[in-house]
């Protein structure tokens, strides 16, 4: 009987999972929208009011993305209030929806990757995941590994498509 070669791991394809990287916690928005006098406007006084009202022990553990639903101009200060609560309590917490959470969360995973490890590696940037891994997240792991990797591919180590080759 001949023996059967795994071709694949003899490559030295390196498969990188961005799946592995997702951010474990609770995700959660908070909308300022139904704070809006009228709808329309924010007030300073009933919007301190409601900060200093508001459960922000209520996000311990989260990550919050916070923002406005309505058409309405909001003054980067009531933003920054929100931030400074939700620093207190939060794990992560961002201006945006939860698309830019997302994407600010594995961003911030990326950024913890030593990407030594990839040096002059053949790279697969798998691209099958049960969990929801952004698009941003595909793009900015290639900025980050392609100045060190020999060659960078995405989906699976037996069907790939050539994302980048070092001439």
């Amino acid at each position: 009987m001949e023996e059967i070669i795994n071709k694949v791991a003899a490559s030295g394809l390196v498969t990188i999972d961005l799946e592995e990287m997702y951010p474990s916690g609770e995700r959660v928005e908070l909308d300022i929208a139904p704070v809006l006098w009228q709808g329309l406007a924010l007030r300073e006084k009933e919007y301190r009011d409601w900060i200093a009202q508001h459960d922000w022990k209520s996000y311990s553990g989260k990550h919050v993305a916070f923002f406005c639903s309505a058409d309405a101009i909001i003054q980067p200060w009531a933003f920054m209030l929100l931030a400074s609560r939700l620093s207190e309590s939060a794990t992560t917490s961002i201006q945006g929806r939860l698309e830019e959470l997302e994407s600010a969360l594995f961003r911030a995973a990326i950024d913890a990757i030593d990407v030594e490890v990839y040096r002059d590696k053949r790279c697969v940037i798998k691209g099958c995941s049960n969990k929801p891994v952004p698009a941003s997240a595909y793009a900015y792991l290639v900025t980050r590994l392609q100045p060190v990797a020999k060659s960078i591919m995405f989906g699976e180590p037996c069907s790939t498509v050539p994302v980048y080759k070092k001439s």
